[in-house]
C-alpha cells in the first residue's frame, strides 16, 4: 500500500505541466486524485479530471463538491493553476494585472476556502501552493508575475498559521525555471529558442531546466501523512538558484 492509499487529493491545473506531474506522482502513491482544470481531457491516466475555472468561485465551489460526492472526503489540496506574465512594471495594463493576480493569488484563497470544511475532517489534511523563484530571487520581465508569486508564498504562511489548530498543514514549493509547456512556448517566441534555453539552463546553478517530476516530487512529500511536523515551510526546487552564487569556472 503507498503512503497516500485512501487519501483524496485535488490539484488544480492538473491536466498538463508541473500540475499533471503532482497528479501522477500523487497517483502512483496510492492517492485518488482530481485534476481540476480548464481542458481537463489532458489529465494523466488514472486521474479524475474535471472541467473547473479558478477565477470563478461558482465553479471552483461545484468542481470541489463534485470531488466529495465522488469520494466522499477531500485529503490534500495542491494550489498549481496560474498564468504566466512578462514584462516590467511598465509593460502590463491594470487590466492584465488583475487578470493574472485573480487567477494566481485568487484563484488558490477561491480552491482552499471551499475545500476547508473538508480538510478539517481529515486526518492527514494539508495544502501545498505552488510558488516560484521569481517570489524569492529577482529575475527581470517579470515583474506582474512575481508580484503574485510573492503574495503565494505569503499567503503560504498566513494560512499555516491560521489552521495548523484545525489539523490543515500548509506548506509551499518554489520551482526554478521548469520544463513546461509555458516556458516551452516562451522559447517559442523568441528570435533564437535554442540559445534562449541555454541561457535558461546556465542561470540555474545545475545547469538545467527543472522537471515537472522534481516538483512533483517535492509536493508529495510536503503533503504526505509522514510529514507532519512540516508546516509553512517553502521548499524550493530550483537547482540552487535562490541561495548560491556560485564562482565562474575557468
Amino acid at each position: 500500500m503507498g503512503e497516500y492509499e485512501g487519501l483524496v487529493a485535488l490539484v488544480t491545473g492538473g491536466a498538463s505541466g508541473i500540475g499533471a506531474a503532482v497528479a501522477t506522482e500523487l497517483t502512483d502513491r496510492g492517492a485518488r486524485v482530481a485534476a481540476l482544470d480548464l481542458e481537463p481531457s489532458g489529465a494523466p491516466e488514472g486521474v479524475l479530471g474535471i472541467k473547473a475555472d479558478v477565477g470563478d468561485d461558482e465553479s471552483v465551489c461545484r468542481a470541489v463538491e463534485q470531488v466529495v460526492r465522488t469520494w466522499g472526503r477531500i485529503d490534500v489540496v495542491v494550489n498549481n493553476a496560474a498564468i504566466g506574465a512578462v514584462g516590467t512594471v511598465e509593460d502590463n495594463s491594470d487590466a492584465e494585472w488583475l487578470r493574472l493576480l485573480d487567477v494566481n493569488l485568487l484563484g488558490a484563497v477561491r480552491v482552499s476556502r471551499a475545500a476547508l470544511p473538508h480538510l478539517r475532517r481529515s486526518p492527514s489534511a494539508a495544502i501545498v501552493n505552488i510558488g516560484s523563484i521569481v517570489g524569492t530571487t529577482g529575475l527581470p520581465d517579470r515583474a506582474l508575475y512575481a508580484a503574485a508569486k510573492g503574495a503565494v508564498q505569503s499567503l503560504t504562511l498566513a494560512m499555516a498559521a491560521d489552521h495548523l489548530a484545525d489539523g490543515v498543514r500548509v506548506n509551499c514549493v518554489n520551482p526554478g525555471t521548469a520544463d513546461t509547456p509555458w516556458v516551452q512556448r516562451l522559447l517559442n517566441r523568441s528570435a533564437d529558442p535554442a540559445a534562449e534555453r541555454a541561457a535558461l539552463e546556465a542561470r540555474q546553478p545545475h545547469g538545467r531546466l527543472v522537471s515537472p517530476e522534481e516538483v512533483a516530487r517535492a509536493v508529495a512529500y510536503l503533503a504526505g501523512p509522514g510529514s507532519g511536523s512540516t508546516v509553512g515551510v517553502v521548499l524550493a526546487v530550483d537547482g540552487g538558484s535562490a541561495g548560491l552564487r556560485l564562482r565562474l569556472r575557468g
